[in-house]
């Protein structure tokens, strides 16, 4: 046997049969190694206290609340087991359906002033205006002033007797209401005051949004022949309805959530305010001065819930009308 015979038939190490696996066509054996992460715990360090505020502020009180539903507590404490007896107080409570009336007119008039505050961005964001940023911060101050303040000079204004409205109203032969002492009147003056401070805020994140649209758009909408009402209508209004939808989401939170102003304009010796409470009011006046807690934690799931299917609501509406291209 000839030693070229003798060399092909030892096997070569690293194979089981003496065979190279380039050889047998066999592909060779990797070992996928899974991608190394170099910032180890780092993440979680800076995510940590965030996430741990989240869970003790925000998750951990609406689990407590919901377990206060089902039950009730003694004037000196103590927590005795009640089942769905707060939920059958809730259905037959005979304020639940004004005050979810009242704060659903709240919400709607304060809602309108989302057109008001279109049309005063657009005033002042008109090229060549003087003193534009003067006027916005002037717009703005109320958004920085005191709830309470506010709510008390407004009171003044509203007064009966020497309120400058129902002086205005004298001047043209108008006998002005008791604004603050009437069930519906009172519910007006409050939503007007609403209104009012909610301005602000629509203004600046609207002239933020007009300053954001080309103005080459104008430019190609004019050289089609449209004039400034038809731009308005067909640019403007189109581009500002991220803006205006995210207005929506947080105006229609902050109605559900009327009480200091309400509260500071009506106070609870109103005869008014029976007729006039928000539900908000309605929770506070439960837990606080009845010292009904369970009850009361009902009544905050239900805003709760009232506030989540709003805004579900407005997200699934959301895509018929606002153009985010």
């Amino acid at each position: 046997m000839s030693e070229r015979t003798l060399h092909a038939r030892d096997p070569e190490p690293g194979t089981a049969d003496g065979t190279r696996g380039e050889q047998s066509g066999a592909a060779p054996a990797t070992t996928r190694r899974r991608p190394r992460n170099r910032d180890g715990l780092w993440p979680l360090v800076f995510l940590g206290p965030l996430l741990l505020g989240i869970l003790v502020f925000y998750f951990w009180p609406i689990l407590e609340t919901f377990l206060n539903t089902f039950s009730t507590f003694g004037p000196f404490g103590g927590r005795t087991f009640a089942g769905l007896e707060n939920y059958a107080k809730l259905f037959q409570d005979s304020f639940i359906p004004r005050a979810m009336l009242n704060t659903a007119v709240y919400t709607g008039i304060v809602l309108l002033g989302i057109p008001i505050a279109i049309g005063i961005a657009s005033l002042l964001t008109q090229k060549g205006l003087r003193f534009s940023r003067f006027y916005q911060i002037l717009f703005f101050l109320p958004a920085v002033s005191m709830p309470v303040a506010v709510a008390l000079v407004w009171r003044m204004i509203f007064n009966k007797e020497f309120g400058l409205v129902n002086y205005l109203l004298s001047l043209v032969g108008i006998e002005g209401p008791y604004w603050i002492t009437a069930p519906w009147w009172s519910l007006l003056a409050v939503s007007i005051v609403g209104l009012w401070s909610s301005l602000p805020l629509a203004v600046i994140i609207l002239s933020a949004g007009l300053q954001g649209i080309p103005p080459e758009l104008y430019e190609a909408s004019q050289l089609d022949g449209a004039g400034p009402v038809r731009q308005f209508v067909s640019v403007t209004v189109p581009l500002l309805t991220p803006s205006i939808f995210f207005l929506t989401i947080i105006t229609a939170i902050n109605g559900f959530q009327l009480f200091d102003l309400l509260f500071a304009m009506m106070g609870q010796a109103n005869p008014a305010m029976a007729d006039t409470q928000s539900l908000v009011y309605l929770f506070y006046a439960e837990a606080f001065r009845q010292n009904d807690q369970g009850y009361a934690s009902v009544i905050a799931l239900l805003i709760l819930l009232i506030i989540g299917l709003i805004t579900l609501l407005q997200f699934r509406m959301q895509r018929r009308w606002v153009h985010y291209e």
